[in-house]
């Protein structure tokens, strides 16, 4: 992705917010043989393809408050460096995200404003937000992540190679 908006100064990144399994959605058994099976053949061969450091994580969290707290970071123009904590933290230490006092420990850890953090989330401050990111995933079709979404016209879904997404790109430009 950083490729394709280095070769292309029109392309913006942003990220959005999705849950996979909204509340009231039944959580998966994070020890299940559907989940370790789809890690063991294809995430896990997938990041090391790709030199990331990506670990079966232990649990298997609601991912809303992280979603939250990552607008959060947003509005501190901080969103790019929590949200790759929020990775780090999950996908290679194990930690649980959809705990606030990891989320906040997250920001601690970045020198952010924690109690900020804190306070956003017992308030619920960026729910209206994370739910609008929702809708809009819902609207286009949105299933699955990650999902690549050019001009809030056109979606795929999956890890996508960059020329797949410059050819997204190019079909809602009209060219």
């Amino acid at each position: 992705m950083h490729q394709l908006i280095e070769s292309d100064p029109h392309v913006k990144l942003i990220w959005r917010a999705f849950e996979l399994r909204p509340e009231p959605v039944p959580m998966i058994d994070p020890n299940s043989e559907y989940l370790r099976r789809g890690w063991s053949d294809s995430v896990a061969p997938l990041a090391e393809r790709l030199g990331i450091t990506m670990k079966f994580p232990p649990v298997k969290p609601r991912t809303r408050l992280a979603h939250e707290a990552a607008h959060w970071a947003r509005a501190q123009e901080q969103f790019d460096d929590y949200h790759e904590e929020i990775f780090r933290a999950f996908f290679e230490r194990g930690e649980d995200i959809g705990d606030v006092d990891v989320l906040v420990a997250l920001a601690l850890k970045l020198g952010l404003d924690s109690q900020s953090l804190r306070q956003a989330l017992t308030s619920q401050e960026f729910v209206a937000s994370v739910l609008s990111d929702e809708r809009e995933a819902s609207r286009l079709g949105v299933s699955g992540v990650p999902a690549f979404v050019a001009n809030r016209k056109a979606a795929l879904s999956g890890v996508q190679p960059v020329e797949n997404l410059r050819k997204l790109i190019e079909s809602v430009r009209g060219g």
